[in-house]
């Protein structure tokens, strides 16, 4: 096995390392959301919760990926392109998501109480996610890969979503203002929205880094 080889098989393990801890982190991140969420009676927590599921999605799908390339070099390149539309795929799901509970919440005129342990999560969430996310795109660039390329970006909407989502937790709890929450992350949508069109796009795939 030649050293290039071997650095490389390093820096797939590493990155198998960071996704399979990105899925531990949401699945507890979804299961405290959604439970809060209920308490509170919070769409906006429903949603973190949700997409919380969405990561872990995209996080799987490139542990899936980057694994088969360590079993078998050759196919590396066909892995790569189902992963990434996967992983695009997912980001669409989470727009759907994100877009529907922002939706619901101002057409319902949706005022939900406060959520102490909403803010403390997503404050969390906003120093955690960030780091995760450069850690990610550094090896996507190390490995060239689209997939890991798009996972990073995955766990970039997630930092967002959890800035927008913490803000409007907060100006609920603090001035009572429910709609800013879900005004903020139609906003965040047309991102995901971007982001999910990038890694669809097959001409990318070829030279995403």
């Amino acid at each position: 096995m030649t050293t290039r080889t071997t650095d490389r098989n390093a820096q797939l393990t590493r990155a198998r390392r960071l996704a399979a801890f990105t899925v531990a982190w949401n699945v507890a991140e979804g299961i405290i959301a959604i439970t809060a969420a209920l308490i509170a009676a919070s769409r906006a927590l429903i949603g973190f919760g949700l997409d919380s599921a969405v990561e872990s999605i995209s996080a799987t799908v490139l542990h899936w990926r980057l694994g088969a390339e360590i079993r078998d070099p050759e196919r590396a390149d066909r892995v790569e392109r189902i992963a990434a539309r996967a992983i695009g795929v997912s980001f669409l799901l989470l727009a759907t998501v994100v877009a529907t509970e922002s939706i619901r919440s101002l057409a319902g005129n949706h005022a939900p109480d406060a959520s102490p342990v909403g803010i403390a999560l997503t404050a969390i969430s906003l120093v955690v996610m960030p780091l995760l996310a450069t850690r990610k795109r550094r090896l996507a660039v190390a490995l060239d890969s689209h997939a890991a390329h798009a996972d990073s970006a995955q766990t970039w909407a997630c930092a967002w979503l959890s800035a927008v989502v913490l803000a409007g937790l907060a100006l609920n709890a603090a001035l009572g203002w429910w709609w800013a929450d879900p005004i903020a992350a139609l906003g965040v949508v047309a991102l995901i929205l971007r982001e999910g069109r990038e890694a669809l796009t097959a001409d990318h795939l070829d030279d995403c880094c």
